[in-house]
């Protein structure tokens, strides 16, 4: 048993060499009611408490976003976290906090007296298996009261089943992955500080095949598993899968541990542990284009395909993202969008106009038929939850969408956007709300006036440099979607004359 023991502490020491050899001496195999541990923030990013019985994986606290505190489950030799507890109020780093278990596993920040996070179950042992699965077991039936394989945090790992009762989230919890009864997809997660008057957004879609197996209605939960032989397979019972997303290596014979993680930016990949190059290996990317990714331009903002460059629907931006949402665009203020526009005396909202734009996920949004553009607009300005509307004049289909404009792309002549933006009075804390809004009316009408003095030369210079575009190199050519991009992040779309304010802005 000691020789055993010594082995495991000298695979945790070697794979993480920060870490103290104190740390790595209370990495046990179990923990049973009456066990305590101290974190010790002297260590630089990682204290391990349990193994598995390999070595390969550990549980301990971990050090997040260089100054945070979690607790994980660690892949040991590449140091990546493959669970992470991730508490809704998390402590610092360098906290007084420890990890007990006496039937609860709890972490807790012992100086302010506080449970930072807990399993809320109640066994008698803690064991950490070679799947990387952590558990909480009982020695009566049944044997299994808790395990993070049913509370994952942004990756699951080959043989975790992801049931539609469970979700993956980003660790700041903006984007998701759920199931739904023969489908899965990425979604926008509504801010906190919305208050239900922002949805979900679906920017991402894969509805199962049913090839070899039918879901049946009422037959029970369906689940995602990734496999061993390199694919993603969907069932509602064991047996054929009703759907299989092939990786890049499916069925070609790698046998390696395999994860599936929602990355920070959105998009969901996979990977396979290359243990001759010591190194994750990319075997599976949902998203190709940038343009399809909400993270890559944001809110109130378009993205340009191919090359992924940003410009602002409306005003110009401080280089962070656009203007508007620093208004409370992204879900700042609580409830609908009912009231009067942002114009008025206690107005709600902005309106802003935009041509040649369209939504990179309109097959997910909700859409009607719409005789006008200005139908469609009137639809979704009376919709008190509608955020923006985008009307195409070639097939007649009004497309709505529930959250503050996202994923929009440049688009032809034929579609038309309406978007609602919250004002700054609504998004703003405490007083001045009434100035902050004057202060946007005068700028504005500023803007207005230097508009229409450089309106003429500039539509000279758009007619000089369309000629000068037709003659370039292809690489160079930005094409009709761009309608005038200048190179660089976050610039203003096209023509001032294609944006235009509700009226209550134009004096």
């Amino acid at each position: 048993m000691g020789g055993r023991c010594f082995a495991v502490l000298c695979v945790v020491l070697a794979s993480l060499g920060g870490v103290a050899a104190d740390a790595a001496a209370v990495a046990v195999q179990e923990l049973r009611r009456g066990f305590s541990a101290a974190h010790d923030g002297s260590n630089s990013q990682f204290e391990p408490v349990l193994s598995d019985p390999a070595g390969v994986f550990a549980l301990g606290f971990l050090r997040v976003n260089a100054t945070m505190l979690d607790l994980a489950v660690l892949h040991l030799p590449s140091s990546f976290p493959l669970w992470r507890a991730i508490p809704d109020r998390p402590a610092q780093w360098f906290a007084r906090a420890s990890l007990s278990f006496d039937g609860d596993l709890v972490l807790t920040d012992r100086a302010a007296n506080k449970v930072l996070w807990s399993a809320g179950a109640a066994g008698d042992r803690v064991v950490l298996l070679s799947t990387s699965n952590l558990q909480i077991q009982s020695g009566s039936s049944p044997g299994v009261v808790w395990q993070s394989f049913d509370r994952p945090s942004e990756t699951i790992v080959q043989g975790q089943n992801l049931t539609s009762a469970a979700a993956l989230y980003t660790s700041d919890r903006r984007f998701a992955m759920r199931l739904g009864t023969n489908y899965f997809g990425l979604y926008i997660e509504p801010p906190p500080s919305s208050s239900g008057g922002v949805a979900v957004a679906m920017y991402w879609k894969h509805t199962a095949l049913e090839a070899k197996a039918q879901i049946v209605a009422g037959g029970g939960p369906t689940y995602v598993r990734v496999e061993p032989d390199g694919y993603l397979a969907m069932y509602q019972k064991e047996g054929p899968p009703a759907d299989v997303l092939p990786f890049d290596t499916f069925n070609h014979g790698v046998k390696a541990i395999r994860r599936m993680t929602l990355e920070a930016d959105g998009n969901l990949r996979a990977y396979y542990w290359d243990r001759n190059g010591s190194r994750w290996v990319l075997d599976y990317t949902a998203i190709t284009d940038p343009c399809d990714l909400p993270s890559t331009c944001g809110a109130y903002a378009v993205c340009v395909p191919p090359s992924g460059r940003c410009a602002c629907l409306a005003n110009a931006t401080d280089g962070s993202g656009c203007a508007a949402v620093s208004g409370g665009g992204e879900g700042g203020g609580g409830g609908g969008l009912c009231g009067r526009t942002g114009g008025e005396v206690g107005g709600l909202y902005w309106e802003v106009r935009r041509q040649r734009v369209e939504p990179a996920n309109k097959e997910l949004l909700p859409f009607e038929h719409s005789p006008s553009a200005a139908d469609c607009e009137a639809r979704c300005a009376r919709n008190c939850s509608c955020w923006g509307s985008v009307y195409n004049n070639g097939t007649g289909y009004c497309y709505f969408m529930d959250y503050p404009a996202q994923m929009m792309v440049a688009a032809d002549e034929r579609k038309v956007g309406y978007f609602k933006v919250r004002s700054l009075e609504e998004a703003g804390s405490g007083g001045g709300g009434g100035g902050r809004v004057a202060g946007v009316k005068v700028a504005l009408l500023a803007v207005g006036v230097t508009v229409l003095a450089a309106a003429a030369a500039f539509g000279a210079y758009r007619v000089w440099k369309k000629r000068c575009r037709a003659a370039a190199d292809a690489s160079r050519q930005v094409g009709a979607d761009d309608d005038g991009l200048s190179p660089g992040p976050y610039k203003n779309l096209g023509s001032f004359s294609s944006v235009e304010l509700s009226s209550s802005f134009r004096g």
